[in-house]
């Protein structure tokens, strides 16, 4: 980029300037700087499948037979006290491994199979994802952790519907599917937002786990950026300045959170309109 720059443009920034302009615009810096679409993919995406599994959830919570009511009292429960960097890693781990064995069954001999003392049994059997494959890994990972958590809060706004609305929508003949997707979870966007905004909230603090599945993220980056680099023509680059780059992340996250929180503040006002409170 400094090649760029016109000689008298040089010469006015100074020495001092030139140098860091340098430094933050070199290739690792630049590699940094777009990995920031890995993060952002992983936060899009991985809200996206938590709304599918919370309605999911939801529904099945809400349905007229127990066992399907149980299915999805389990899930909404039980997946929100698994911790996110258990299940985060659990996730792409299994789904790796369960494709290797089926994989091992047709590729590998009987003979690798029984004396393998390694995993997978035989090289043809070992999966190598890309990082755009782990990416989808870990969106799902996070989608299925927070829908539970997405299911509790449209579990709760499904029920924040006036009842006056139910019954009329059942005194027209509705069935209840029609009732639950005509009325319920037309009406109940008004009341979920709020809790939806925490568990984006909460979603985007858990990207910050994407290094863990062997993606490099902007949390790996700035911790490789801002340790002690040596050179071996250079010496000491630079000390530990991994405090430097993780205040440039929480600037970044805090702008995330800001941004989000207008975002929600614009669909409230939209859900909102035509609406007729429980007081009115």
């Amino acid at each position: 980029m400094i090649d760029l720059l016109p000689q008298w443009a040089r010469d006015g920034l100074g020495d001092d300037v030139l140098f860091w302009l340098a430094y933050l615009t070199n290739g690792k810096h630049l590699a940094w700087y777009a990995s920031v679409q890995f993060t952002l993919f992983a936060a899009v995406a991985g809200a996206a499948v938590a709304l599918v599994m919370g309605l999911l959830g939801a529904l099945l919570r809400n349905s007229r037979y127990l066992p399907v009511r149980l299915i999805g009292a389990g899930y909404t429960n039980m997946t929100r006290g698994v911790p996110d960097v258990l299940f985060f890693i659990f996730f792409p781990l299994a789904f790796e491994q369960t494709i290797e064995w089926f994989l091992s069954r047709s590729v590998c001999s009987a003979e690798e199979i029984a004396t393998a003392t390694l995993w997978p049994p035989c090289a043809a059997a070992n999966l190598h994802f890309n990082t755009f494959e782990y990416l989808v890994l870990a969106s799902v990972s996070l989608g299925l952790v927070y829908g539970a958590f997405t299911a509790n809060v449209i579990y709760g706004a499904m029920h924040s519907v006036l009842p006056g609305q139910i019954e009329a929508a059942r005194a027209f003949g509705m069935s209840e599917s029609q009732v639950s997707w005509r009325v319920r979870i037309r009406q109940m966007w008004i009341y979920a937002l709020p809790g939806l905004s925490n568990v984006w909230m909460l979603l985007i603090k858990a990207t910050s786990l994407l290094s863990l599945v062997q993606i490099t993220d902007i949390v790996r980056w700035a911790n490789s950026l801002g340790s002690p680099n040596f050179l071996p023509t250079a010496g000491l680059v630079h000390p530990d300045w991994r405090w430097r780059y993780y205040l440039v992340l929480l600037g970044f996250y805090i702008l995330l959170t800001f941004v989000s929180e207008k975002g929600f503040a614009a669909l409230r006002r939209r859900a909102g309109r035509g609406m007729i409170s429980a007081e009115g």
